[in-house]
């Protein structure tokens, strides 16, 4: 009984590793715990889901409208994306939009297992919240010519040009806007434009700006 109990454990763990699920940073449980006592207060809720990238922008002052809220959190992947996504669907937004994959990327998540988890989270928005409008943003680019931290970000620039390509792909199958943020903040060399970054991975405040400009007509359509 034991040796099944011990095998069944490896088992999941394996799975768990797999699906790039596992133990998350204290951080993490942290905010998903001040999201999930937040209340539900507004029709017609608009959420930026993702991780740092997403949870640097000020939405709701960026918009100057407090339907429009941050569900950002700091190293987030895809499957912690999953882990704490009841939280998101159980307000029943009017939309979503979806930016998530370059930390995965860095922890050596398999592209297959990323975009494996997007097709989950996409199944579970249509189920969960059927009235929600989910839009997927391409992951943005990285400059491994700005800063010294993140190198193991910003050498993954071929891996984000694959996985955009496939959620393009992903979001035409099941009828999503695809919102292609990555060409919008490349350089001419297809590098993270040294204007909206200071680090090379991140966005600056120009940054929030510019990408305000580029969903702002589907916030509001």
């Amino acid at each position: 009984m034991h040796t099944r109990i011990l095998l069944l454990a490896v088992v999941l763990l394996c799975l768990s590793g797999l699906n790039g699920f596992g133990q998350y940073s204290t951080h993490y449980y942290l905010q998903k715990s001040v999201f999930e006592s937040l209340p539900d207060t507004e029709d017609g809720e608009v959420i930026f889901l993702g991780n740092s990238i997403t949870a640097g922008g000020h939405w709701s002052e960026l918009f100057n409208d407090l339907k429009v809220k941050n569900r950002g959190i700091s190293g987030d992947v895809t499957g912690g994306i999953l882990l704490r996504l009841d939280e998101v669907t159980g307000r029943e937004p009017a939309k979503i939009f979806l930016l998530i994959g370059i930390n995965d990327m860095a922890k050596g998540i398999p592209i297959d297992t990323i975009c494996g988890n997007m097709a989950l989270i996409i199944q579970r928005v249509k189920q969960s919240s059927p009235g929600t409008d989910l839009f997927i943003q391409s992951v943005l680019p990285v400059n491994d010519e700005i800063g010294n931290q993140f190198h193991g970000h910003k050498k993954k620039a071929e891996d984000v040009t694959i996985v955009n390509t496939r959620l393009k792909k992903m979001a035409t199958e099941n009828g999503l806007v695809y919102v292609d943020l990555n060409t919008a903040f490349s350089d001419s060399n297809g590098k993270l434009n040294a204007l909206y970054t200071n680090d090379g991975l991140h966005i600056n405040g120009a940054g929030y700006q510019h990408w305000k400009s580029l969903v702002e007509k589907y916030v509001y359509e």
